[in-house]
């Protein structure tokens, strides 16, 4: 049976808040306690930005991307990034890059825009620049139908057929409406918010990441967060096929409720997880520091800490290109990570080929 857009169920009026009370405090006290880390971690930034691939990573991957943390870090490392790609993996690598740039871009924007319809598409721009989706149309609203289903199947029998283009301006105003509106609890709404999004699937490739970008960027908006720094991909693509089913019975059923449910619980585990990985990434980062300083006895010490934290696998060249660290300096002191072991040899230099290194402590943690 074809499930189709609930043309007349949003906003919900729905909703069985008795069944979500009991979800709603505990979640809103695990982002609590997760952004009051947040506050206390110096230039989160840095130490976020592995973070932030892997959620790159594993929201591509719900899509049906085949490429691992390690190998988008060592592939941006070798600046394979900046040539058009060669393979499908490169392509899918290239399509993680781009998740972080939108994500980049967006978190910029939102200084001067709020969370709305012109934002969105700007970041779906960039999400299919120079990828597949390059030839469907990026930053704009689909002009033709489509339908979500097993590869090759034809409308009748898809699982899900989204509204008609001709009907999406109205149907994105009022979703844009919404983010705005008041709502008796803000995480419920932002449940609200992704799951529509997800059944208005205004775009023709980048619907599904672009719908979890948007789960920071509200709580960065909502000042729930200090920072849009906020990554659920991992429990939504261990639980898939429950995410699926559970969006795809909005439309069904008009199951808000059961989504909302299913959200929140994500949205406490991840709070929970996240806090876990920050504290540990905190952790290691305090300890690292005094082993830099030690080890190299250096006044770019901190530089490389930061270099290290944010780019877990880099190239020597682009290490004294970036970090400002004069030659001779640097070498000194990826020579004495390396003999130390705090940072490991992944490719040794060959011809005009720099060595690459990475530093497996930061990789075991986020990964």
């Amino acid at each position: 049976m074809v499930t189709k857009y609930h043309e007349q169920g949003f906003p919900p009026e729905n909703i069985d808040w008795t069944r979500l009370v009991p979800l709603i405090g505990p979640t809103h006290d695990a982002v609590a306690r997760y952004d009051g880390l947040l506050n206390a971690i110096p230039n989160p930034s840095v130490l976020l930005s592995p973070l932030m691939a892997n959620e790159a990573v594993l929201s591509s991957r719900i899509e049906g991307t085949q490429a691992t943390l390690n190998e988008v870090l060592t592939y941006e490392a070798e600046e394979k990034d900046k040539l058009p790609p060669q393979s499908a993996k490169d392509v899918d690598i290239q399509e993680i890059s781009n998740y972080r740039r939108a994500m980049r871009f967006a978190e910029k924007k939102l200084e001067e825009l709020p969370l709305s319809q012109r934002l969105i598409r700007e970041a779906h721009g960039i999400l299919l620049s120079g990828v597949r989706g390059q030839s469907k149309s990026p930053g704009e609203y689909r002009k033709v139908p489509n339908w979500i289903g097993p590869a090759g199947c034809d409308k009748e029998n898809a699982r899900y057929v989204p509204p008609d283009a001709m009907k999406l301006p109205d149907f994105m105003s009022a979703w844009e409406k919404y983010i705005h509106a008041e709502e008796r609890d803000t995480l419920v709404k932002l449940a609200v918010i992704h799951a529509e999004f997800e059944a208005l699937h205004p775009f023709l490739d980048g619907n599904g990441r672009l719908g979890r970008m948007i789960i920071p960027l509200f709580l960065y908006q909502a000042r729930i967060l200090q920072r849009p720094a906020f990554y659920i991909s991992a429990y939504l693509e261990t639980h898939r096929d429950a995410y699926y089913d559970k969006l795809l019975a909005v439309s069904r059923d008009e199951d808000w409720s059961g989504w909302c449910e299913f959200f929140l619980l994500a949205m406490r585990v991840q709070a929970e997880e996240n806090f876990t990985k920050a504290a540990e990434i905190l952790k290691l980062y305090n300890e690292t520091k005094l082993i830099l300083v030690k080890t190299t006895g250096s006044k770019y010490a901190i530089h490389t800490l930061d270099w290290i934290f944010e780019s877990p696998v880099f190239s020597l060249n682009t290490f004294i290109q970036r970090a400002q660290v004069p030659r001779p300096t640097a070498t000194r002191i990826i020579e004495r990570l390396l003999e130390q072991g705090t940072l490991q040899l992944l490719r040794p230099s060959s011809g005009r080929s720099s060595k690459i290194v990475a530093f497996p402590a930061l990789l075991n943690i986020v990964g």
